[in-house]
């Protein structure tokens, strides 16, 4: 009699839908931190309900009548654990674990998100296109967490998986911004934008997907800017945090930043937002 079949162990699973072509070709890719470091995950991406392509007809615009909808493809990244579970009870307690924890389902979701958003990041860097936009859990169609078998877990088929409340729908803390308003007005240049702003949104982007090289440099420039547009008062708190950062910059220069430094630049661009919160709440 033939030896049963073993049966493949499951793994765990990030996988994450977008309204739009995140850039990088379909494949499966290996992810590591250095050449020869273990695998840290594997990532699966696919495009889904993409329209025929039609050739363009000579290079003037056609005539049209109304603007009716296009159809738009649909990307999914899967990104799955390098190590499988070692039964399907495990991997179903590990699941039930994640569902219980809000903090373990975040943190997740967070990784998974830094995995997608390295590729975003060598897609942008390979195609030298600055266009390339990276991704956050609100932008995500749905997001689910789940195990699975090998990469049928890309195709849709899992063993157990849960999908999570879209982003925009959680419950977000009430603040005194009016962020609406600051649209509208700002469109309207009935008010500026702080250069500042832009810089430091672009710092927390970098710690984000745990580019702590790339967020030292920008706050280095975003806290220059911070302190010289904000009023003195509102500035002179941030003047504490030039030498840290500018440390952690200078050692960006050289290399990975120690858990030191990268802890100051979090303090310092959490500082700047602060600040900034603050300045937007005074008008």
């Amino acid at each position: 009699m033939p030896a049963a079949t073993p049966t493949p162990a499951p793994f765990g699973f990030v996988q994450l839908e977008f309204g739009f072509l995140l850039g990088p070709p379909d494949g499966s890719y290996m992810v590591r931190s250095e050449p020869e470091a273990p695998l840290e995950a594997v990532l699966v991406l696919t495009t889904l309900g993409a329209p025929e392509r039609r050739r363009l007809r000579g290079r003037r615009g056609r005539p049209v009548e109304e603007a009716a909808p296009e159809p738009v493809p649909t990307s999914r990244a899967t990104v799955v654990r390098p190590e499988p579970f070692g039964s399907g009870e495990e991997a179903a307690r590990w699941l039930a674990a994640v569902r219980a924890d809000d903090g373990a389902m975040t943190e997740e979701l967070a990784r998974a998100l830094r995995v997608v958003n390295l590729a975003v990041r060598a897609h942008r860097a390979a195609t030298a296109n600055p266009w390339v936009g990276e991704v956050s859990a609100e932008r995500a169609l749905v997001a689910r967490i789940g195990y699975g078998r090998g990469e049928a877990v890309a195709e849709g088929r899992f063993g157990e998986a849960l999908e999570l409340p879209r982003a925009g729908a959680r419950r977000v803390k009430r603040s005194m911004e009016a962020p609406e308003e600051r649209f509208a007005a700002l469109l309207g240049a009935r008010q500026d934008a702080l250069v500042g702003e832009e810089l430091v949104l672009r710092a927390r982007a970098d710690i984000a997907a745990g580019r702590y090289r790339e967020a030292a440099l920008q706050a280095r420039v975003a806290l220059e800017a911070v302190i010289a547009e904000l009023p003195g008062e509102q500035a002179a708190p941030l003047a504490e945090h030039r030498g840290p950062i500018g440390e952690a910059a200078n050692a960006a220069l050289r290399g990975a930043l120690e858990t030191t430094a990268m802890k100051g630049v979090e303090e310092a661009v959490a500082a700047m937002e602060a600040a900034l919160r603050r300045h937007r709440l005074r008008g």
